[in-house]
């Protein structure tokens, strides 16, 4: 039962009461308990909202605006999910996540709101977030969707501008097993938006956004924005955040002077999770949250910069995911692949920690890549802090 004593530190404690955090296994559709959260908190509308769904690349772009909008002056909320190590870094205010204390205030007054109401977790925190950057005078707000985007927690609220990513099969289980299913539940993140503009979609899914809204625009086929951010998929998502920025522009949302700055900064955007590089010791680890056969052919094209080959390659997902089919597609890259399952894999390990530990003991100046989750991230940043506690991360 939740206690109003207790400590900020327990905000995770909590919120874990209301389900699993985890987008997929606690998706409750519908929009009722949204406005039950947010009915006593007296949320104020920002300047700017701006939504963004899609299956590939939503949290990637989510970063890449922000730093882009704060780049044009504006003071910036960000919301999104999953979290790596800690709950806060869902919800960062000009680029840095919320306090404890913050959260902890709030949450007194939220969590028996939730329990009332039955709330999960995902729509707590966002919750959460909304009132945070309500609290801080943000003059835009940036919401990256969970699940779909029609009954999404995130649609509840309206907003001015809305970003579509690459779709593909995802969430099935909640979105439908076909394409179009797919793309017709996300194509609702444009409800009640003045911009929609979405990355470069197959015919399928192009032909059914435009159904439902006729003013979306598509960035071109060709369109990339050179990133600091590995992988050249990061190229694609630096092109549709810098579209919305000349929306924006045009529609004198912000500067156009300060376009230059913007483009920039997405440039310049560092990704947590997304092919982020740790220097532990001699060794150089690269940490990447993908986790399907899409998101893996994406990554194909920069492994071969990281290192020609891969010392090893060590994939652990979430219990109900499975990369077998992609092993083919690494086995080019490394000279080893490890992870949970012997199937295919040249080195069997029960967690993240022991295969780390493993590998590094065989070659300590090796370069490794660790893949299949943000859980996955979380455990190696674990072990690396506690094993190596005068790592380099830049």
């Amino acid at each position: 039962m939740y206690h109003p004593e207790h400590k900020p530190v327990e905000v995770e404690a909590w919120l874990t009461r209301l389900g699993r955090p985890s987008a997929d296994r606690d998706y409750k559709p519908g929009h009722q308990r949204m406005r039950e959260l947010l009915q006593p908190l007296s949320i104020k509308r920002p300047k700017l909202r701006i939504r963004i769904a899609g299956t590939y690349g939503k949290g990637s772009t989510a970063f890449m605006l922000s730093h882009a909008l704060q780049a044009c002056g504006m003071r910036t909320g960000l919301y999104t999910s999953p979290h790596i190590q800690h709950f806060s870094e869902r919800i960062r205010i000009n680029g840095a996540p919320v306090s404890g204390t913050t959260l902890g205030t709030l949450m007194q007054t939220l969590m028996p709101v939730a329990l009332k109401a039955g709330a999960s977790y995902f729509e707590v925190a966002t919750a959460l977030a909304l009132k945070c950057f309500s609290d801080s005078c943000v003059d835009v707000e940036i919401l990256e969707a969970g699940v779909g985007a029609r009954l999404d927690a995130t649609t509840a609220v309206e907003a001015d501008m809305a970003l579509i990513t690459p779709i593909g099969l995802d969430h099935q289980n909640w979105l439908g097993d076909r394409l179009a299913d797919i793309a017709a539940e996300k194509a609702h993140v444009s409800d009640g938006c003045l911009w929609c503009i979405s990355a470069p979609q197959d015919d399928e899914v192009r032909s059914i956004l435009t159904a439902y809204n006729p003013d979306t625009q598509f960035v071109d086929q060709q369109a990339t924005i050179e990133t600091t951010a590995c992988g050249q998929h990061q190229q694609k998502n630096g092109a549709l955040a810098f579209a919305a920025i000349r929306q924006l522009a045009a529609s004198n949302m912000i500067d156009s002077r300060r376009i230059n700055d913007a483009k920039l900064a997405i440039e310049q955007t560092d990704i947590p999770g997304r092919l982020q590089r740790i220097q532990a010791g001699r060794a150089t680890i690269w940490l990447d949250a993908a986790h399907n056969a899409h998101a893996i052919k994406a990554l194909l094209p920069t492994l071969p910069a990281l290192a020609e080959p891969l010392t090893s390659i060590l994939i652990f997902t979430r219990e109900e995911r499975d990369l077998s089919d992609s092993l083919h597609l690494l086995r080019p890259f490394t000279r080893r692949l490890a992870g949970e399952s012997s199937h295919g894999l040249d080195a069997c390990y029960t967690s993240v920690a022991d295969a780390l530990k493993a590998e590094l003991a065989l070659c300590p100046d090796g370069n490794f890549l660790v893949l299949g989750s943000f859980t996955s991230v979380a455990a190696a940043l674990e072990w690396i802090e506690t094993a190596t506690p005068h790592m380099d991360v830049p």
